[in-house]
C-alpha cells in the first residue's frame, strides 16, 4: 500500500489509516452499541491488510477505544504507528460527561493515562483534539511539548484548528500534522487551511471522508431511521430532511461513476479526498471485519481528470440545491 511522509516527521504512513471512533462504543458522541470482539477483528484485519497506523482518542468511549487498541497491540507482532488525542476529559460520575480541558496538569495526566491504556511506551503522534477552551490552547500545547521532551511522545499534531491557531502553537513546538474533517460534502479546508499546511510542511490527515458513513452509498432513509437512538448521526444535519434527500440523490449519481470504474462508492469517496496533493492520508473507520478491506484499496486508486470534473459537477448541483 502506498505511503506518504507525514509533515516534518520521519513517519511514513499508508494513505488510508484505521479510525477507531465507533470502536469506543456508547457515549455522548458515540455510534451506538459495539461488540469488542468485532472491534478487535476489525483492527487485526486492518493491520493484516497493510495499514500501518491507527488513530484513536482518549475520549472515544471514555477510554474504551484506547483500551481495545491496546489489547490488539499486545497480541500482534505487527507494530503500527499509533496516534491518539488529548484535551477532552470526562467526569468520574455515573453519568459521564465530556469536559474540554487544556490545563497543563490535565494534559500531562492524560498522556500517562493513554500510554497505560494503549500499553505502549511512546505515542507516535499526540494530537490536541479540539481548540477549546481557546484561551488555554498555548498552555495545553506547551504541556504536550513537555511530553515530547520527557520521551513519552514523538510528534505533535492538532485537530480541528484554524490557521491562526496553528500559527500560534508552531511558535511553541514544531507542528507535525493537522486532522480536519474533509469529504465530498465538507470542503471548508480547501480555501485557507490546506494551502497553509502545504506552505509550512504540516501533514494533513483527514477524518470522516465518508461523511460518517453516508458516502459509503449504503444508506437509505429507512436505514438511517433504524440507527440506534444514541447514534451521533441523528444529530447531523446531513442525515435529516431536507439535506438527506438531496444528499442521497447526489450519492446515486456518484455511485454511477464508481460502478463504471468498478470500485465501491466508499472507495470513490475516500480516493477523492486523497486525490488532493495537500492531503497526506485519510482515516477510514471500521467497527467489524470486512469494512476496512473495502475502504483500504482507495489508497491506490487514481481518479482521472474527467472523473474528477464529473464529480465536481454533481457536487455543485448538490450545493445549489442546499443553497451552500
Amino acid at each position: 500500500m502506498e505511503k506518504s511522509k507525514l509533515g516534518n516527521s520521519d513517519l511514513n504512513i499508508t494513505r488510508v489509516g484505521l479510525g477507531t471512533w465507533a470502536i469506543g462504543g456508547p457515549w455522548e458522541f458515540g455510534w451506538g452499541p459495539q461488540d469488542d470482539n468485532d472491534s478487535i477483528d476489525a483492527i487485526v484485519e486492518a493491520l493484516n491488510a497493510g495499514i500501518n497506523w491507527i488513530d484513536t482518542a482518549a475520549i472515544y468511549g471514555f477510554g474504551h477505544s484506547e483500551t481495545i487498541v491496546g489489547k490488539v497491540l499486545k497480541k500482534t507482532s505487527i507494530k503500527p504507528i499509533v496516534a491518539t488525542k488529548c484535551g477532552l476529559t470526562w467526569s468520574q460520575t455515573a453519568e459521564k460527561q465530556r469536559t474540554p480541558c487544556l490545563k497543563a496538569k490535565s494534559i500531562l495526566a492524560e498522556c500517562d493515562a493513554s500510554l497505560k491504556r494503549l500499553g505502549i511506551d511512546v505515542i507516535d503522534l499526540y494530537q490536541m483534539h479540539w481548540n477549546m477552551p481557546a484561551e488555554d490552547i498555548e498552555e495545553g500545547y506547551d504541556a504536550m511539548a513537555r511530553c515530547v521532551k520527557a520521551g513519552k511522545v514523538r510528534y505533535l499534531g492538532v485537530s480541528n484548528f484554524t490557521v491562526e491557531q496553528m500559527a500560534m502553537v508552531m511558535k511553541i513546538h514544531p507542528l507535525t500534522s493537522l486532522q480536519p474533517p474533509y469529504s465530498m460534502f465538507k470542503r471548508d479546508i480547501e480555501k485557507e487551511i490546506l494551502p497553509f499546511c502545504k506552505k509550512n510542511n504540516i501533514g494533513v490527515i483527514v477524518y470522516s471522508p465518508l461523511q460518517k458513513g453516508m458516502l459509503s452509498g449504503k444508506f437509505t432513509p429507512e436505514k438511517i431511521a433504524a440507527l440506534p437512538p444514541d447514534d451521533v448521526r441523528h444529530k447531523d444535519p446531513n442525515y435529516t430532511s431536507p439535506a438527506l434527500e438531496i444528499n442521497l440523490k447526489a450519492i446515486d449519481a456518484l455511485t454511477q461513476i464508481a460502478k463504471r470504474k468498478r470500485i465501491t462508492m466508499a472507495q470513490l469517496a475516500t480516493a477523492w479526498t486523497i486525490r488532493n496533493p495537500e492531503v497526506t492520508a485519510a482515516i477510514a473507520g471500521a467497527r467489524r471485519k470486512g469494512q476496512i478491506i473495502e475502504t483500504a484499496p482507495a489508497a491506490d486508486i487514481i481518479l482521472s481528470k474527467d472523473e474528477i470534473d464529473e464529480i465536481e459537477e454533481i457536487l455543485k448541483e448538490r450545493n445549489r440545491k442546499l443553497k451552500v
